[in-house]
């Protein structure tokens, strides 16, 4: 009986190491290509957004001539210009509407999306005179494309500069007038939206951006706002941001959600494996030696590489379809073998009910655990604690001593 757990038990080791190894090409494969992936995704959809307020000054004083010279006179040693008026934005009005598109390369899943963005900013002349305002505003992304891309000063089309990733436009204003300005376009981008009130702490005027998605598992980035308000509509939620007279330093924005990433998800899982596999060959053992029937370790063995040919089938088959559909396929081909082949070493009774039903719970049940983020220890820790109560309620009459006891 020792040497035939020794055996069992080294069968357990190699089967384990060899899950090591499938778990590490696994992820090698995922992740050394990972930053080329994603910089194929940007190229070809589109950066993330980072959607920057507008900033307008007075275009003469940002025009004059640099000055040069010292305090009280001398030669020149340095180029000093007068600060160009900033002329304060009172209003925002944001309108932003995400579409999830997920897209993906190799093993990963990337969180695409489009995006149809207007926003109408009023300006105010804080002067007694005229002035010519420079209006500059920044792309949200360099590496993006911009469809339909309109700019409206008091509700007219006006032609733009570009200079790189930045646009302006120059208006005249009144004394003391309001300048309404208008852009709206259609975009694409990646993983996150965010907007930025401006460098460092900045004052926010009457705000409001209203964010709709057709998704409803989201979440606020890091150091970013949350909303004031969320309304959940049919294919989606609908987020309001709504400030009257706001000073801060944060963001605002979404995060698209995480997908199902094919690639850890199986690493992980063949990581696990051993766990399914140890709880899989104790109550064989058990079953075995309460039975009277006698599996040798080359048994073992053969039942050891039905559950390596799980984790072997679903590490390549997420490559080519759904990993739900892998799953599915993976656990039926490990489940048929083992059953199949127990069927003909001790009995269709024996398969079906013993080793094909803890096969079930420990591969297919403790695998899928992994679908559920968040609860994957809870539920392992759930089945380990039923598994041990029905074996100790199995084997409380069990006399151990006559069982291992030598032949």
């Amino acid at each position: 009986m020792i040497k035939r757990i020794v055996a069992i038990v080294f069968i357990y080791v190699c089967t384990a190491a060899a899950w090591g190894v499938l778990g590490a090409t696994i992820f090698h494969r995922t992740y050394s290509a990972e930053e080329n992936l994603r910089g194929q995704v940007e190229s070809i959809w589109g950066a993330a957004h980072i959607q920057r307020a507008p900033v307008a000054r007075d275009a003469r004083a940002a025009a004059l001539p640099v000055e040069a010279g010292r305090p009280g006179g001398g030669s020149a040693t340095e180029a000093t210009a007068p600060p160009a008026l900033l002329i304060p934005l009172e209003q925002t009005r944001a309108r932003v509407a995400l579409t999830l598109e997920p897209r993906k390369k190799g093993l990963l899943w990337y969180s695409t999306y489009r995006v149809a963005f207007q926003g109408d900013y009023t300006f105010r002349n804080p002067t007694d005179r005229e002035l010519r305002v420079l209006v500059e505003w920044k792309l949200p992304a360099a590496q993006a494309i911009y469809d339909d891309l309109v700019v409206l000063a008091e509700g007219r089309p006006v032609e733009f500069r570009q200079n790189a990733d930045t646009i302006t436009v120059e208006v005249p204003v009144g004394a003391h007038q309001p300048l309404q300005w208008q852009v709206r376009y259609r975009s694409q981008g990646l993983d996150s939206w965010r907007y930025d009130f401006g460098d460092g702490v900045a004052r926010v005027r009457d705000f409001e951006l209203r964010l709709t998605t057709n998704f409803r598992d989201f979440d606020f980035p890091q150091d970013t706002l949350a909303a004031t308000e969320k309304h959940e509509t049919d294919s989606g939620w609908e987020l309001l941001w709504t400030y009257t007279n706001l000073m801060t330093g944060y963001d605002l924005g979404v995060a698209m959600p995480r997908m199902l990433q094919p690639g850890p998800l199986a690493g992980r899982i063949s990581f696990f494996a051993p766990v399914s596999l140890f709880f899989f060959f104790f109550l064989m053992f058990i079953f075995t030696t309460l039975r009277q029937i006698d599996l040798h370790p080359m048994n073992y063995f053969f039942l050891a590489a039905a559950f390596f040919a799980f984790h072997l089938l679903l590490a390549y088959l997420v490559d080519h379809i759904a990993v739900h559909f892998a799953f599915a396929v993976s656990a039926a081909v490990s489940v048929f073998l083992v059953v199949s082949y127990l069927w003909r070493v001790v009995g269709a009774r024996f398969a079906w009910r013993e080793a094909g039903l803890t096969q079930f719970v420990y591969l297919v049940l403790f695998s899928s655990a992994f679908f559920l983020e968040g609860y994957t220890g809870l539920t392992v820790t759930i089945l380990s604690i039923l598994t041990l109560f029905v074996v100790m309620q199995m084997t409380a009459r069990v006399r151990w001593s006559e069982k291992f006891a030598p032949r």
